[in-house]
């Protein structure tokens, strides 16, 4: 674990069991919802080129002032938000191993990255995001109410030698799906 990523632990520590199970599937959560949620609608909040914050350029082995592909979705039962996700990705990545990325559009990223058996998951780690977080603001944006704090989980998925980071903040309705 390197000094950038000490915010990010291997394991939650939340008090609710069904959140933790949520956390803790090492599977597809676009098809976890799929498969529990008759509705399922994803959609895609923003795509564009910018500059990765600190930790996720560490994360991804991107030199200072990189340039990266960020994209952002969140994952709805019908007009309700479960999950708002947000991936990185250096540009130059975008050309070789990941050029997927950029033709995606609203359709799942998931279902992509867990078809492919060449692209390898790396352990998850996971935090409590709060008001200061970036992540948590944008993900509360699509909130009526505003959780004090939310629960993230993030991993590198590697194609190759290049990695591509995702996050994935769970939202409160997520809990009124059965498990």
């Amino acid at each position: 674990m390197n000094k950038r990523d000490l915010f990010w632990h291997p394991l939650p520590t939340c008090g609710d069991a069904r959140l933790r199970r949520w956390l803790l599937d090492r599977g597809s959560l676009t098809r976890r919802i799929q498969m529990r949620c008759e509705n399922f609608r994803l959609d895609l909040l923003s795509q564009h080129i910018t500059t990765a914050r600190l930790d996720e350029r560490v994360a991804i082995g991107a030199r200072s002032g990189a340039q990266c592909m960020q994209r952002e979705v969140s994952l709805n039962c019908g007009s309700q938000p479960l999950v708002f996700a947000h991936s990185v990705v250096t540009r130059c990545a975008l050309k070789g191993p990941w050029r997927l990325l950029s033709k995606l559009g609203a359709r799942p990223l998931g279902a992509a990255l867990f078809a492919d058996p060449r692209i390898k998951r790396r352990p998850l780690r996971f935090h409590q995001l709060n008001a200061l977080h970036l992540l948590h603001r944008r993900a509360c944006g699509l909130l009526t109410e505003r959780p004090t704090t939310l629960w993230a989980r993030r991993s590198l998925f590697v194609l190759g030698n290049s990695p591509l980071l995702v996050t994935e903040v769970f939202l409160p309705a997520i809990l009124a799906l059965k498990l």
